[in-house]
């Protein structure tokens, strides 16, 4: 890995590359800074401290939502707009025909993601404001026909558009996914606020069984990410006008968790939904009301349950994104079109039912690792609770573990490029 890095910044386009990425991240770190004024800061931190899924959100966002920052909103507005359309396109036929145009479907569908970012920006920046000023944290008179809420509005619009674009730059010029080091630079930020918290009062037995720990929870992430089950592919003879195409064989890589984070942010959403409705109404004037919104968030509050049904979603959400993405019929369809069959496999409907037996095997180790990874922080929290604020969520360390690996495989790439560069003149 540090070979890789050495040789990298010897490479001065590589090396551009990369100084251009940490340029961006320097700028998002900067404008994370800078907050939007109407809020009170004492209050705005009490609350991010007693809200666990805003406290989720405010992670993504390197902690610019807890500073009310004009990039409060992160890329939360553009991730939420991805999944959508990746939903939309497995059920419109119009969206459907589009994926399947190659490179020009997929600009065209980044580009309405572009779009639907927006109002959905529009709508999280009304909803916070609106949040904010039923818990008296706003400074401000909160109302659409003011210009101070308006100016909220769209400073914390611009300001998710703005990381938007910044990501998008990052793909483009620099080297890997851009969003991903968005997400990446927020998560990653927060570690010296949470080691400084910890050094305020150490327990240096339950630090170095915490350090043993995520060695080792660093290991099984990659182990499982990078776990596949490769299914042989054999391709006959095929004649295409006077020309003869000799048959070859390859494989088909299915990975062992192919839904990534996804179901996890798809689980903690659904979760905190509820209670975080209920709060709404604990102060309800009607007695019933209030008692049953009190009863819901005492509910969701409990550690072992909140635990138990967090395992539960990530779990199933697992299996319904892998078969949403993943379409075995599909997949056996395009093999039979070009020739390819899987050995000992009739092509066509056998083949389908083969590969939907082989997913939906492999998908149950992605899916008790993705529970696993979600319920860790309140494992750990229980066995060490001397940790405090050093405590790294599972999800975080399954992104910042994801984008470390793909950044490498891709410097790993961009040197073999140039190695190779004569043969490929």
């Amino acid at each position: 890995m540090f070979e890789s890095l050495l040789n990298a910044f010897r490479a001065p386009d590589i090396r551009r590359r990369i100084l251009y990425v940490a340029g961006i991240l320097v700028v998002f770190r900067f404008l994370s800074h800078v907050p939007v004024p109407g809020a009170d800061p004492a209050a705005l931190n009490q609350f991010f401290e007693d809200n666990q899924l805003f406290s989720l959100l405010d992670l993504f966002s390197g902690g610019g939502l807890s500073r009310f920052s004009v990039v409060g909103l992160g890329v939360n507005p553009y991730i939420n707009a991805s999944i959508i359309m990746q939903l939309m396109t497995g059920v419109i036929p119009a969206l459907i025909a589009l994926s399947r145009e190659g490179e020009y479907g997929r600009n065209k569908i980044n580009q309405y993601t572009r779009y639907l970012s927006v109002p959905l920006a529009i709508l999280q920046a009304y909803g916070f404001l609106a949040l904010l000023n039923s818990q008296n944290i706003l400074t401000t008179p909160f109302d659409l026909g003011s210009f101070e809420t308006l100016t909220q509005i769209v400073t914390l619009t611009a300001g998710s558009v703005l990381l938007m674009w910044l990501g998008e730059l990052i793909t483009e010029k620099g080297i890997g996914n851009g969003i991903s080091f968005i997400i990446f630079a927020g998560i990653v930020a927060r570690v010296p606020a949470g080691i400084q918290r910890y050094l305020e009062s150490p327990d240096l037995l339950a630090g170095a069984v915490f350090v043993i720990l995520a060695i080792a929870i660093v290991a099984v992430i990659i182990y499982i990410q990078e776990g596949q089950r490769r299914i042989p592919i054999q391709y006959a003879s095929r004649v295409r006008g006077r020309r003869v195409y000799q048959g070859g064989s390859t494989f088909l890589p299915l990975r062992v968790n192919q839904a990534g984070v996804i179901p996890i942010i798809f689980a903690v959403s659904i979760l905190l939904f509820p209670s975080q409705i209920a709060q709404y109404f604990t102060t309800s004037s009607i007695t019933v009301v209030a008692d049953v919104a009190r009863a819901v968030v005492n509910f969701f509050s409990n550690n072992l349950v909140y635990g138990a049904l967090y395992f539960l979603l990530t779990f199933g959400f697992t299996y319904f994104y892998t078969a949403f993405t993943f379409k075995p019929d599909e997949t056996a369809e395009q093999l039979r079109k070009n020739g390819g069959f899987i050995p000992g496999i009739r092509p066509g409907k056998p083949t389908a039912d083969y590969l939907q037996r082989v997913v939906t095997r492999i998908t149950l180790l992605g899916a008790l690792f993705l529970g696993a990874i979600a319920v860790a922080p309140f494992v750990v929290g229980a066995v060490l609770p001397g940790l405090g604020g050093i405590t790294l969520g599972g999800t975080s360390l399954l992104i910042v573990v994801s984008v470390v690996v793909e950044t490498l495989k891709q410097l790993e790439a961009q040197l073999l490029m140039r190695n190779y560069e004569g043969f490929i003149r």
